[in-house]
């Protein structure tokens, strides 16, 4: 079971899915009901580079989180349906708003288990 940790002890979800394919990222968290506490969406990238989120289609406000090696990039709450983030990173986490309160940028976050 994959998990999201914060500096090596606050687990920040622990229902974790992660965007593989082309599809699955494109479509994101759009027309999702909900975005349970504890749940979390990885989206890893072949390479860094500048990644953009958008909430069109999201009807609740999400944090984002955009890492490079492992290490926070930015961190953003992204407003529902008008939400936009940019920022260059390998991967991007979307988890729950509030869920990423104390995560600042420099910070170390992991995904074990994905």
């Amino acid at each position: 079971m994959a998990r999201i940790v914060h500096d090596g002890d606050r687990v920040l979800a622990t229902d974790v899915t992660v965007a593989n394919s082309f599809l699955a990222k494109a479509r994101g968290l759009m027309f999702r009901r909900s975005f349970p506490d504890g749940s979390a969406l990885v989206f890893p990238f072949s390479r860094l580079s500048p990644q953009t989120l958008h909430m069109v289609g999201v009807p609740f406000d999400i944090d984002a989180l955009w890492l490079r090696d492992g290490r926070v990039e930015r961190v953003a709450r992204l407003s529902a349906w008008t939400g936009l983030g940019r920022a260059t990173a390998d991967t991007v986490i979307e988890l729950p708003a509030g869920a990423a309160d104390g995560v600042d940028e420099g910070d170390v976050v992991r995904i074990e288990g994905a």
